[in-house]
């Protein structure tokens, strides 16, 4: 069952990007735009990095690279793995609260392939990952060093978009755009962010901890000692 839950996400996870991809591809490169969270307006190559920019891609991603781990080995551990799980499975909470309560009420999108895509990566794929957490696991896999490793993901994402957005003055959400927005709301936003992280983050780790292990560990039935009978041939 885990196996084929793991890998189920992991193969939505593909299609959503590939999908995407071709979106970023057939939409126009000119002129050029820089409204935030526009994929048209710039080279092919750069409305590809502009797919990847999205916190909600690059959390996806990385639920689909741990996702298909776990469709190999259910029980998967290791330190850095640890990091990476965790982390996987806040960035797509995040996404999917963030986007529900928050952007959604902003971004309409157009076609069918814009709504597949839309459906999987905010919603299915975020339900799917944390409910196969809760129910598959593995567990127990947290702890607090373990919590802030996790924070690097996002931290590393929020320096990319500033750095990435002063040089080519695109940002992938409008609560990140310094341009129209200024860097104290920015700021704001993104220390707002951080909060959320730390308790979604906080919240794992004590599901982690409350919750049953899992994959529950089968114990194997003991096979009975074998006695030798003193009678047959070669017995001591």
């Amino acid at each position: 069952m885990a196996r084929i839950w793991h890998g189920t996400v992991a193969v939505l996870v593909v299609a959503a990007v590939a999908v995407q991809l071709v979106v970023a591809v057939r939409v126009s490169g000119s002129p050029h735009e820089t409204t935030a969270g526009v994929l048209r307006g710039s080279s092919l190559v750069g409305r590809i990095i502009r797919v990847f920019s999205f916190f909600t891609i690059l959390s996806n991603v990385l639920c689909g690279v741990v996702c298909g781990q776990l469709a190999v080995r259910p029980d998967r551990d290791g330190r850095a793995w640890r990091a990476a799980r965790l982390a996987s499975l806040v960035g797509i909470t995040v996404t999917g609260v963030v986007y529900s309560s928050v952007l959604a009420r902003i971004h309409q999108p157009r076609g069918p392939a814009e709504t597949f895509v839309n459906a999987l990566v905010h919603y299915v794929i975020p339900v799917m990952v944390v409910g196969g957490w809760v129910v598959l696991g593995p567990r127990p896999r947290v702890d607090v060093r373990t919590v802030l490793l996790s924070l690097v993901f996002p931290l590393c994402w929020s320096v990319y978009t500033l750095v990435r957005g002063a040089i080519w003055d695109w940002y992938p959400y409008p609560f990140v755009d310094v341009s129209t927005r200024g860097y104290l709301v920015v700021l704001r936003n993104a220390l707002l962010v951080v909060i959320v992280l730390c308790v979604v983050a906080a919240a794992f780790a004590v599901g982690d901890r409350l919750l049953p292990p899992a994959p529950a560990r089968i114990s194997r039935p003991r096979r009975p000692p074998v006695h030798r009978d003193s009678h047959l041939p070669g017995a001591p």
